[in-house]
Formats: C-alpha cells, structure tokens, sequence
C-alpha cells in the first residue's frame, strides 16, 4: 500500500512540479498529500477522495 502511495506522488506531483533541490520537494510535500487526501478522485474509492469517502462512510447509517 505504501509503494503505490509514493508511486503516486512521483507520478502525480513529483514528476510534473519543479524541483531543484531536495528542500524545494520536501517544502511541497505537505500540500502535494493534502491535494491526493481531499482533491484527487481515487478510482477505488467511487472517483472520490480520500476524505470524501471518509466523510460519507461516517455520515451513513449503521445497519444495525
């Protein structure tokens, strides 16, 4: 789970964002993560985000 999560990042944001140092690329990572968590649709989760999915899974009834 954790190499397709950085597989990601590389393709998505590390590849096609300037970085000519590695401060520059760990300077940008925190808003490259909250971009994959709340923005990018997620093909597993319905095309949702991370954080849509969450939002919508606690707001659903219990079928209890």
């Amino acid at each position: 789970m954790a190499a397709a999560f950085v597989r990601t990042l590389k393709r998505d944001y590390v590849r096609v964002n300037p970085r000519p140092d590695a401060q520059t690329v760990i300077a940008q990572l925190p808003a490259w993560i909250d971009h994959y968590n709340e923005v990018n649709p997620h093909r597993a989760l319905g095309y949702r985000s991370p954080r849509e999915f969450i939002a919508t899974t606690r707001e659903a009834p219990s079928a209890n």
